[in-house]
């Protein structure tokens, strides 16, 4: 029998702990690695609907919007991002966010 996958041992996990962030959130890493970018970012987002919302899924998903030029969607989730790390007093998310999204205007569409 072949040895699990890092995904399959991450979902194997989460069938004990659906609502595991942590596991969530490394599941979305894995599915992208994989190439599997919609899933991956239907991850992100479901992390970062979350209550309270994951905020380094805000940061991951936009770092993937903009590696498929999807720029003003990458944008959206900055400014929801940096608004949701001010919320929760995550200072250094919040300026990591803001720096991303300083260079993409930069660079325009």
């Amino acid at each position: 029998m072949p040895a699990l996958s890092r995904r399959e041992k991450i979902e194997a996990m989460l069938v004990d702990d659906p609502q595991d962030v942590f596991l969530r959130y490394s599941l979305a890493l894995e599915l992208e690695k994989e190439g599997r970018h919609e899933e991956s970012l239907q991850g992100l987002r479901g992390l970062m609907t979350n209550q309270p919302p994951y905020v380094p899924a805000f940061f991951m998903a936009a770092q993937h919007l903009v590696k498929q030029s999807r720029t003003a969607e990458a944008r959206s989730a900055l400014r929801d991002g940096i608004e949701e790390a001010r919320r929760q007093g995550n200072g250094h998310a919040a300026g990591e966010m803001a720096e991303l999204l300083a260079g993409l205007g930069a660079l325009g569409e």
